[in-house]
């Protein structure tokens, strides 16, 4: 796994499920401008996510921005090329880079229900996570229930989206998702560790 410093929780990512179409168009203006903030204002002056209000836009544009930030050009070249399944991955794995918390759901608690052969995610599991976390993050304890729920809701979304998740008993069923060579390629050239957020086991995953 990742190792991280020490740092707050990056709880703000309620602004956007997984939207990989739409992170595609991100990247594509990054590409072409070879610079966020150009990328920025292009995105936001063609209205090119199709916001209903200029506010919603920069809400979106910004926590597609920066999760994308965490990517390496190869990731964000092949996330503009890539099929709608590749694209999905590294809209996961963008995610997981830059919302800790979602990752280490999927690392720790996902990927231990399923290596447990219990694959039925339960409420009690997301408490019982979100508990544990609060011990060290008092940032997440300090949230109002509103935004815990909606924090809770947008991540279900997300792991849904990528394919972690499908529709079954309680929360839903968890599945690992199938991920191409050309995924793998690019997630292993940088860093093996974050293939934890699809499900892989440590056994599986590449030494460095």
């Amino acid at each position: 796994m990742p190792t991280t410093k020490p740092h707050e929780y990056n709880l703000s990512f309620t602004a956007a499920s997984l939207r990989p179409e739409l992170a595609r168009i991100v990247a594509e203006y990054y590409l072409e401008t070879g610079n966020w903030d150009l990328a920025k204002d292009r995105t936001l002056s063609m209205n090119a996510l199709q916001c209903r209000s200029a506010s919603s836009a920069i809400r979106l544009e910004r926590e597609l921005r920066q999760r994308l930030e965490t990517l390496t050009n190869d990731q964000i070249t092949f996330l503009a090329q890539a099929t709608t399944e590749d694209r999905t991955a590294i809209a996961w794995l963008a995610a997981c880079k830059h919302i800790r918390f979602a990752f280490e759901f999927a690392a720790e608690v996902l990927r231990d229900k399923l290596s447990a052969h219990d694959p039925v995610l339960r409420h009690s599991d997301y408490e019982a996570y979100a508990e544990t976390k609060g011990l060290s993050h008092p940032e997440f304890v300090r949230l109002t229930t509103s935004s815990k729920n909606k924090i809770r809701q947008v991540l279900l979304r997300m792991l849904t989206e990528a394919g972690l998740l499908v529709k079954g008993t309680s929360l839903g069923t968890i599945q690992r998702p199938a991920l191409s060579p050309a995924v793998l390629h690019v997630i292993n050239t940088d860093s093996p560790s974050w293939l934890a957020g699809f499900l892989v086991p440590d056994i599986e995953i590449p030494s460095r």
